[in-house]
């Protein structure tokens, strides 16, 4: 493996390349650049590296760190820094750094960051691929409710961490599915994974998503509406095939809107769950859906309707929403404002804040159609007892 190590100073640089030359697991091909970040052309001359080592001692080292993982993002990167502010960090992040280490770094511990990631390039033996479920869920018309199904079904799903399970949001210019099970702003977004796809790998979209809940984890929408447009069909395809390999259940928000960006979605989704509500526009563009999805030749199975805030009292009832969607079977989500709005307003999921509400045993019946409920194990010693004994 190619190595290039860049750092200002000579005792770092004779001293790394000595600890790699003796690395007894690993082949190491190393070259030095001594000299500041900041003063480098250019990483790739000649013999091409497939790993860089880098120390940055100023600020003009990251923004030119920033210039050069930019024009060689195939390439693993080491950071050596004497600055790791959360700031820094979350910078070296978005440039595709696998390891941090801070300054100064022994010999030693540049070796192992450095055989980490070779060792992770590395062809493996091949296993069998793990596939987990994508559940799509999609809006009729703005304001159905769709994103708080969306959410809260991925919460319920998770069961606590018994599950894994990703929230992805492909709303992309007015997302907010994490407000509502979590209050902690994003860590990142799916235009920042789109952005380094060619990095995309495992490390990076876990780094990218934030764990909300045990077993729950949330890839945010981008917070600039502009940035919609950096996300295209295969960064897509590849996020969710990704997802798919790393999460029991994949969940995605896809909101209203169809587009080429949302087509792969919802090719990609075994199951669909259109939400809509008992009014006239929204059945209107439910009808227009189900056009759509027929044009598209999706089963019937795949598609299910989800009326939301169901009132009983309503001049539209469920049977004429039957008739005018020719399907045999709605799922229902009742009304209760009060409660929704409180979780919401929180970001607490409702199945937390009040379990025992209609609204959350509606979201927990729709959740054990996607995947029944894990078996609770009896706890306490007479529950290990009877466990023993059995």
């Amino acid at each position: 493996m190619k190595i290039k190590i860049v750092t200002p100073h000579a005792d770092n640089a004779r001293a790394w390349a000595a600890a790699l030359g003796s690395d007894d697991s690993m082949s190491f091909d190393v070259s030095l650049d001594v000299q500041p970040l900041h003063q480098v052309n250019v990483l790739v001359n000649g013999s091409r590296p497939e790993l860089v080592v880098v120390e940055t001692t100023t600020p003009r080292d990251l923004a030119e760190l920033q210039r050069l993982a930019g024009a060689h993002p195939e390439l693993e990167y080491v950071l050596v820094g004497n600055d790791l502010t959360p700031e820094f960090l979350l910078g070296a992040m978005r440039v595709g750094v696998r390891e941090v280490l801070p300054a100064p770094a022994s010999a030693e511990a540049v070796r192992s960051a450095v055989t980490r990631l070779a060792h992770k390039r590395a062809p493996q033996a091949a296993t069998p691929a793990r596939r987990g479920e994508v559940v799509g869920f999609v809006s009729c018309k703005g304001g159905s409710g769709a994103t708080f199904v969306a959410a809260n079904v991925a919460h319920i799903l998770a069961a606590g961490g018994q599950r894994s399970v990703a929230l992805i949001d492909l709303n992309l210019q007015f997302g907010d599915a994490a407000l509502f099970v979590t209050s902690t702003p994003p860590v990142s977004s799916v235009a920042e994974v789109a952005r380094h796809i060619q990095r995309l790998d495992s490390e990076l979209l876990r780094s990218a998503m934030a764990q909300v809940s045990p077993g729950l984890w949330v890839l945010a929408a981008p917070e600039d509406p502009g940035l919609a447009t950096d996300v295209k069909p295969q960064h897509v395809h590849e996020i969710l095939a990704l997802a798919r390999t790393m999460f029991d259940i994949v969940v995605v928000d896809l909101g209203r809107s169809i587009s080429a960006v949302t087509l792969d979605a919802l090719d990609a989704s075994d199951r669909l769950y259109v939400v809509l509500q008992l009014t006239l526009p929204f059945i209107r563009d439910g009808r227009r859906l189900r056009d759509v999805f027929r044009t598209l030749d999706y089963p019937s199975r795949k598609v299910h309707w989800v009326v939301n805030r169901h009132q009983k009292s309503g001049d539209i009832t469920l049977e004429d929403v039957k008739r005018t969607l020719d399907v045999e079977q709605l799922l229902i989500v009742p009304n209760q404002y009060e409660v929704v709005a409180s979780s919401v307003n929180q970001g607490v999921p409702v199945d937390r804040l009040a379990p025992g509400s209609a609204v959350a045993r509606a979201l927990r019946e729709l959740a054990a159609g996607i995947a029944p409920a894990p078996a609770k194990r009896s706890g306490g010693w007479l529950g290990g007892l009877l466990r023993a004994s059995a």
